[in-house]
């Protein structure tokens, strides 16, 4: 992408870092902002009128699993932080690279490195060429890594290189091959299930080797009270640890998967009603700092099948900001944390200028209209494959008009 022109965008609502939304403007030189607030236009410099929609940072999502660019752009995504669940894994530079590039010109690409060889968890990847080929983080893939021992070297070895640690949290001996939390929806759908417990113990074994080793460890999405409980804690004694979550998580209950819906197979699986409500608290308290839309299209050859067969994930990088959004109309969040949760706080883990209306940083961004209705189709998605749980659900929340790095996209 040629360097852009100036850019002036005027007659918007800024959302800052901090604070209440301000009316203003922005200026983006050079593919950086360059000022914010009362701007005078200056020869040589385009002009974009807002016509009142917020002025936001670009989406930074943290933990996409394929990169589909359309479902992106029409999200507000401009960055994508790629899990290193590929084929092959990416758990060797050159993989690496060639993801990192993946996204030229029009998307930023950040690969996750895989923790392991062919995240298998035993044997450590080569994290420093990794990390020299473009990896912004080690990820741990969809698996915990059972061995303690491999996950205390992987801590101490990503502390010593700067990388947070990118952890899924689900004790695999206890999840086994459930497909659904424990509780009265498994038993009455006569579903394998595992207790909602191995979540906190796989938190609470990383939290401690993290604790340890002195690393950052960011766990993708807490869901259980029990865990985020711990995690809670965990910040309160210093510990460098960060959690996530996907909108799925603080939508939807175990009640969606009743009828053997298998576009609500999710992992980790949907959780009971309590857990949900503490999703929320945890979004509102500071707890979990991460929204990420988990994207992960799967077509009918993956979802159309037994519930117990069908393969988890949602397509959900349209539906991300949107649903987000449901948060502030109910008061649970304001806008800017909404885009710190979206966009700032993701671009901080991954070591990154962007995500953040603020002087230097990268010209990525968003105007949106937040009361904009629009209907979940999951036959008119931009996404290569439509599995949302929210399909045919209303929703408010739209882009329209992005930029990455002061460039026009769409």
């Amino acid at each position: 992408m040629s360097a852009a022109e100036p850019l002036l965008i005027v007659n918007g609502l800024l959302v800052l870092p901090e604070g209440p939304l301000v009316k203003g403007a922005i200026l983006c030189e050079d593919g950086k902002i360059a000022a914010l607030g009362d701007i005078k236009r200056r020869e040589g410099v385009a002009l974009a009128d807002a016509n009142g929609a917020l002025i936001a940072p670009g989406l930074v999502d943290f933990g996409v699993f394929a990169i589909d660019k359309p479902a992106f752009h029409f999200g507000g995504i401009t960055r994508a932080a790629l899990m290193p669940d590929q084929s092959p894994v990416l758990d060797h530079p050159a993989r690496v690279r060639f993801a990192a590039q993946s996204g030229k010109p029009d998307l930023w690409v950040h690969p996750l490195a895989a923790a392991t060889r062919g995240l298998e968890g035993v044997e450590l990847a080569e994290l420093a060429l990794m990390r020299d080929a473009g990896a912004k983080a080690v990820a741990t893939g969809r698996q915990w890594i059972s061995d303690s021992g491999t996950m205390a070297r992987l801590l101490r070895y990503a502390a010593m290189l700067g990388l947070v640690v990118v952890a899924h949290a689900e004790d695999g001996g206890l999840t086994g091959n459930a497909v659904a939390t424990a509780g009265e929806m498994a038993t009455r759908l006569g579903l394998a299930s595992a207790p909602s417990e191995a979540e906190a113990l796989a938190v609470a074994r990383d939290i401690a080797l993290a604790e340890m080793t002195g690393a950052r460890l960011h766990l993708r999405q807490v869901t259980t009270a029990s865990a985020l409980t711990l995690v809670c804690a965990a910040k309160q004694r210093g510990v460098a640890v960060t959690a996530g979550v996907t909108p799925a998580h603080f939508m939807l209950s175990d009640l969606a998967i009743g009828d053997f819906r298998t576009f609500a197979r999710m992992s980790p699986p949907l959780r009971c009603e309590a857990d949900r409500q503490a999703v929320l608290e945890a979004l509102a308290d500071g707890t979990i700092d991460v929204i990420g839309s988990g994207h992960d299209p799967r077509g009918p050859e993956d979802k159309r099948l037994p519930f117990a067969d069908a393969e988890p994930g949602m397509a959900g990088a349209e539906t991300l900001l949107p649903l987000t959004l449901n948060l502030v109309r109910d008061g649970v969040i304001d806008t800017a944390r909404a885009f710190a949760l979206l966009a700032g706080n993701p671009a901080r883990l991954l070591g990154v200028e962007a995500g953040a209306l603020s002087v230097g940083m990268e010209a990525d961004i968003a105007l949106v209209e937040p009361e904009r209705p629009w209907i979940v189709d999951s036959d008119r998605m931009a996404a290569s494959a439509g599995n949302t749980p929210f399909d045919k659900q209303p929703v408010q929340g739209r882009v329209t008009a992005l930029w990455k790095g002061g460039a026009a996209l769409g």
